[in-house]
């Protein structure tokens, strides 16, 4: 950075969301001698040249002078394409520098980023809490609008600037930014909203959620409405365990650059996502302009719902297939390549039927067959064959639901999960990662799987699949070794799909 009295180059330190990245980004300004105006450099899209306007309007708001010569604004390197309103404060601040009327000290240490109003307030943008970390590598302080999202970690420092007249007494005089309390009473209350002691009489469902959360592994339930498919997937974040601090970071990232607020992320629960059927590709999977992440990214590390399956757009269903194996997505553009992160649990729920009552001894089905199987046929194929869970779910018996008796509550369930899991990193610890898929079967378990998968004419995938279904059964049961029980249970639930 080159400042001074009478300078004519002045430089700070911004960014630009790429992906889930943000990538430094110089903001140079060299006032000259010529008309007075403006002119911005550096390969910008329009929301980054009309940055123009909004800071001419907030710097007379603020009672700044307007500087009288003509001022090149460069942003560097030149050949990243910057988007965005995030440079409006950074170039507010080179300009204010660079023609002496803001104090110099610290500015080269600092991070800006901030889209500026009229009036010379700083309003947040998306990706703050990308910014934040680049500010944290990089060992500067993130500078930004108050409620901008921040680490709550040690190692970044984040200072608020909410109006623009604030940076009149420097940077080394604006407000720290503070983390609100994690977990409020009314928070806590909210949480304890929803629990499976209020799903009555579906308690080979219930278990088959802590068989899912217990081994992340994907779970497609069919049943007539009302039979409680949805209540069952809204309670699975309940059980499952609280995000350490690396995957809350990572959840409030992708939430973050898709411009998304994320409480529930905030106070360490897993995010749970569940877009209508109506969704396009790029909104499942990511993309439009400016390129964000979409429903299987702001799933990351908790859950995607997907109601009413069938009705989803095939090729939508179909983009789900390299998210679902890579934990990733991959998504290329004239502009470069980017990467999301999208390590999420499937749950997915679909009637039987179009009618939705076929083998429901309450009600008749009045779907002709053909119509039966074309929407059957819409929950199979490869994006199927990927699910490792298939279940049944009945319409829960009247007078049960009546007594209200719920069962296994939440609490319960979440010790399932959580026992199992410690269990399973017990034993791979002690006896090592498994190569092949039986290799942890005992021979009576071996034998019943050869049986079961030449009966069921299951392929490689649905074998490798149904093995580590069983794998988390035996987990969940404390064996060192799958039995012959743990694999029959684990097959049962490959009714629907055996490819």
């Amino acid at each position: 950075m080159s400042g001074g009295k009478g300078m004519s180059t002045f430089a700070v330190n911004s960014a630009v969301i790429y992906g889930v990245e943000a990538i430094p980004v110089t903001v140079e300004v060299s006032p000259s001698q010529g008309l007075p105006g403006y002119t911005l450099v550096g390969m910008a899209d329009s929301t980054v040249l009309e940055s123009r306007y909004r800071v001419q309007c907030a710097l007379d708001a603020a009672g700044f002078e307007t500087p009288r010569e003509h001022v090149t604004i460069n942003l560097a390197p030149a050949e990243l394409r910057k988007t965005g309103t995030g440079f409006d404060l950074p170039i507010a601040v080179a300009i204010l520098a660079a023609t002496g009327q803001i104090p110099l000290k610290g500015l080269d240490e600092c991070l800006f980023v901030g889209e500026l109003g009229l009036s010379g307030e700083v309003c947040p943008v998306r990706g703050a809490v990308a910014h934040a970390l680049l500010a944290k590598r990089e060992q500067m302080v993130f500078v930004s609008a108050p409620g901008s999202a921040y680490l709550s970690d040690e190692g970044c420092t984040c200072l608020s600037v909410a109006s623009l007249g604030r940076l009149r007494l420097g940077v080394q005089e604006l407000p720290v930014a503070r983390a609100p309390q994690t977990t409020s009473p009314d928070e806590a209350s909210e949480e304890k909203a929803l629990d499976y002691a209020d799903v009555c009489d579906q308690e080979v469902a219930k278990r088959a959620m802590v068989i899912a959360a217990a081994g992340k592994h994907g779970l497609l339930m069919v049943g007539p409405p009302g039979a409680g498919k949805t209540m069952l997937a809204r309670r699975l974040p309940t059980i499952l365990p609280k995000l350490d601090e690396a995957a809350r970071v990572e959840s409030l990232l992708v939430h973050s650059v898709a411009g998304q607020t994320a409480e529930d992320v905030e106070r360490g629960n897993p995010p749970f996502r569940s877009p209508h059927h109506t969704i396009s590709s790029a909104g499942l999977i990511g993309g439009g302009r400016p390129i964000i992440p979409g429903e299987v990214s702001l799933a990351h590390r908790g859950v995607l719902f997907l109601d009413e399956l069938p009705e989803f757009a095939n090729n939508v269903l179909q983009a789900l297939r390299q998210p679902l194996e890579e934990h990733v997505v991959r998504l290329v553009r004239a502009e470069g390549k980017y990467v999301f992160p999208s390590d999420f649990m499937l749950v997915a729920a679909a009637n039987p039927c179009p009618c939705g009552h076929l083998g429901d001894p309450g009600h008749a089905c009045i779907c002709a067959p053909a119509r039966v199987e074309a929407y059957q046929s819409r929950m199979g194929g490869p994006l199927a064959n990927r699910i490792d869970m298939h279940i049944d779910v009945a319409r829960p018996a009247s007078r049960t639901v009546i007594a209200g008796s719920g069962g296994l509550s939440s609490r319960q369930m979440a010790d399932m999960v959580s026992s199992a899991r410690e269990f399973a990193t017990y034993r791979r610890a002690h006896s090592g990662q498994t190569t092949g898929v039986t290799e942890s079967f005992d021979d009576e378990a071996r034998s019943a799987f050869e049986v079961i998968a030449s009966r069921l004419a299951m392929g490689g995938r649905s074998i490798a699949r149904a093995a580590r279904v069983a794998r988390t059964i035996a987990d969940i049961e404390h064996h060192e070794r799958v039995t012959r029980d743990d694999i029959v249970e684990a097959c049962t639930y490959r009714g629907r799909s055996h490819g």
